[in-house]
């Protein structure tokens, strides 16, 4: 491999660290302020948050949520010419396409939130907090075309840090704001006659004043970065010497037809949520079951449940668009071989995380429970242990779904997302209707749709690309020394638990059990990632702290 390829492939896997490390962050951050967030407003107001998300995520998926990959895309298809004027006029395009779809977003959602929550989800006081949200699409709209145009130049650094800082405003802001607001829901539950759900519904509305404010934040902060980065613009569009320009006449059907395939493949990869949310609550509901239990444990599976899967969650998402500009240009330029050796580099890299998360998960479902949000229901941390599995399945398929739509096979993922969710709604309906397991049934077909949108966009990677995916490196070694963490982490945990728990109260001994058994395990997976040569030194220095993770290998002689 020549020096080039070779810098090639590791910017484009530094690229996806940063991302991914920006990503983690920042689920890290959101974990950590759901725990106060949750205690103040209790299931029923994350049942309240959790309505509202959904639906804001859908409409944000419909409206803008595939720009930031479209103009990554298209940026780096052209800067790859050296077109840098064209590049511009993407930028240009791609904003005033956000501003009309993010602003008539906005509109539907603050004038529908009553019809979106009451009619079709069944939970009408959560509109309160969807109409706080509703402005943050034309924001986040505005905000993706400069992160997809940064990506597109190459650099995830300014998307990278943006993320971080709308995570951590948002992170203030919420819980600040829930407090104030679940008092005030309060005494306007005292004068309408319901007190606790009104001020469920008031401290959510608070939640989602963070997510408003955070994203407000990130756009001046990448507004700022770009004003910056104009005279560096400039300069390289005065070297641009190309003479046939793209006219917007150009531009707009590239985009449009650009961001169609995107958004479709997203909205379908990402409905299933909302429909499992509308199936869920009208069918409990048709069986009898209480609304209140109902309503808890929807709040248990978005607001405890899909925050711990989303973590690991995020460096599938960051490779996969880090993976994109990539291999936009590499497939371009005709270079297969650059081509292959990134998704198998990208496949390798994301399993390397998402196995032991899976794992650690499953093992650790109840001590994990009871530590973040002080839940010892046998219930909710069982969620944990069905569901942790789709991890692995979610982390595949999110990858998969980039790498197509880097080597322009953009409508496959819509038809292997389409036939997925058929899948999955037949599913639901048989699990529920049939089997009547409730909210358990939506945690088996979320994760049977994560597995069959794993198989079927995997295979279409292998077939259009010539890629061969290494079993043994990439599934097997990651596989068996997450066996091996998980069986450790299960024995040192409830050893330390049994013994901490004689001198001090139980939190406290889950807290430090918890703490030393996940250290331990980490350890233990790093040494038998390298006993069962599942990662070497090349791959190793690819990582954010490669360097100094080679010489700890290097001394306890487990690299040669």
């Amino acid at each position: 491999m020549n020096a080039k390829k070779r810098r090639s492939d590791t910017g484009f896997l530094m690229q996806g660290s940063i991302l991914a490390m920006a990503s983690i962050i920042s689920r890290i951050v959101g974990l950590i302020y759901r725990v106060p967030l949750t205690a103040t407003i209790g299931k029923t107001g994350n049942d309240y948050y959790g309505t509202a998300y959904e639906i804001y995520n859908i409409i944000l998926l419909i409206s803008s949520y595939s720009i930031p990959l479209a103009v990554s895309k298209l940026v780096s298809a052209r800067i790859a010419k050296g077109h840098i004027k064209d590049a511009t006029k993407v930028l240009h395009g791609a904003l005033l396409f956000a501003f009309i779809s993010g602003g008539i977003a906005s509109i539907i959602v603050f004038f529908g939130a009553e019809f979106f929550t009451g009619t079709v989800l069944k939970t009408p006081l959560a509109a309160i907090a969807l109409k706080v949200l509703a402005p943050t699409l034309l924001v986040v709209a505005i905000l993706g075309v400069f992160r997809g145009f940064f990506q597109g130049l190459g650099t995830m650094i300014p998307s990278a840090i943006s993320q971080i800082g709308e995570q951590l405003v948002n992170a203030v802001v919420s819980v600040v704001a829930a407090t104030l607001l679940f008092s005030y829901g309060k005494k306007v539950g005292g004068v309408l006659g319901n007190v606790s759900d009104y001020a469920a519904a008031f401290g959510a509305a608070g939640g989602t004043l963070g997510t408003s404010t955070g994203a407000f934040f990130a756009l001046c902060f990448i507004l700022f970065i770009f004003f910056a980065f104009k005279k560096v613009l400039k300069k390289m569009i005065k070297k641009d010497r190309h003479k046939h320009f793209e006219t917007y006449g150009d531009i707009f059907p590239v985009l449009i037809m650009t961001i169609i395939p995107v958004l479709l493949s997203t909205t379908v990869y990402n409905i299933s949520s909302i429909i499992d949310q509308g199936i869920f609550k009208n069918l409990a509901l048709l069986q009898g079951y209480d609304s209140k239990v109902t309503s808890e444990s929807w709040g248990v599976f978005t607001g405890q449940y899909k925050v711990l899967i989303n973590v690991p969650l995020a460096i599938a998402s960051s490779m996969a668009a880090s993976t994109v500009p990539s291999l936009t240009a590499a497939f371009n330029s005709n270079d297969k071989d650059v081509v292959k050796r990134q998704i198998n580099a990208a496949n390798r890299f994301v399993m390397v995380i998402a196995f032991p998360c899976a794992v650690g998960l499953m093992v650790l479902a109840s001590p994990i429970m009871l530590l973040l949000f002080n839940d010892a229901e046998s219930s909710s941390a069982l969620m944990l242990i069905i569901g942790g599995c789709s991890v692995v399945f979610y982390s595949l398929s999110t990858l998969s779904n980039g790498i197509l739509q880097g080597i322009d096979k953009m409508t496959i993922p819509v038809k292997n997302a389409l036939i997925a969710l058929v899948a999955h709604v037949a599913l639901l309906f048989v699990l529920m209707e049939v089997f009547k397991l409730h909210i358990y049934a939506v945690i088996i077909a979320n994760a049977f749709y994560a597995l069959m949108m794993c198989f079927l966009n995997q295979s279409a990677v292998l077939r259009f690309s010539g890629a061969r995916i290494d079993v043994k490196k990439v599934v097997l070694a990651p596989l068996e020394a997450s066996a091996l963490m998980g069986l450790v982490v299960y024995l040192i945990y409830h050893m330390l638990d049994a013994i901490l728990v004689i001198g001090m109260s139980e939190k406290v001994a889950n807290l430090f059990a918890c703490v030393i058994s996940i250290i331990v395990g980490a350890v233990v997976y790093f040494v038998a990632m390298l006993l069962f040569k599942g990662i070497d030194e090349e791959t190793l220095l690819k990582f954010p702290g490669g360097t100094r993770l080679c010489q700890i290998a290097y001394n306890l002689h487990l690299l040669r």
